[in-house]
């Protein structure tokens, strides 16, 4: 069972923040909580403990349910749901993000920032009736999915479109 500082009337989850890993995002959350009341929000005093939202967030995230079936020995789900999108909309699930590359980066002896990065996405070819971004050959229509039934490329200028082969664990 994981060991949980904070004192909470449930047990702990396997999704839960040790308290390892709480101590490491914990300053980015404390700072981001002291500035929303530093800013005069009106913000009453905190009702719910930070690493019991986070942990929320990471049940919801783990188990793929939707917000309103949080179980309820968690803070209300919209709640929940309102801190994850906060943090969303003003950086700071990208500052945790950051922060522990850089951590992660620094201890395989690496510099903290990337060098390089890798896009992963496939191009096909769609309709012009359907609204779609259109990528790089922007006198095709293309769309960029996640998983293409088909693959656009250029052979002597012109636009080919052949299907992607699939091997049987993937049909």
């Amino acid at each position: 069972m994981l060991k949980i500082a904070v004192m909470t009337s449930r047990r702990a989850y396997r999704s839960d923040l040790s308290d390892a890993r709480w101590a490491l995002i914990e300053p980015i959350l404390a700072e981001w909580r002291a500035a929303r009341a530093d800013a005069g929000l009106g913000l009453a005093e905190p009702v719910h403990d930070l690493r019991e939202i986070v942990n929320a967030i990471l049940y919801v995230n783990r188990t793929g349910i939707a917000w309103e079936y949080l179980p309820h020995d968690f803070p209300p789900y919209k709640t929940v749901y309102d801190y994850s999108a906060k943090w969303e909309r003003d950086g700071t699930t990208e500052a945790i993000h950051d922060e522990l590359r850089r951590r992660v980066r620094r201890a395989a002896g690496r510099t903290e920032q990337p060098s390089a990065a890798l896009i992963d996405a496939q191009s096909i070819r769609t309709s012009a009736n359907v609204a779609a971004d259109r990528g790089l050959a922007s006198d095709l229509p293309l769309a960029v999915r996640p998983a293409g039934l088909a693959e656009v490329s250029r052979v002597n200028g012109a636009p080919k479109t052949r299907p992607v082969q699939r091997d049987a664990e993937h049909r």
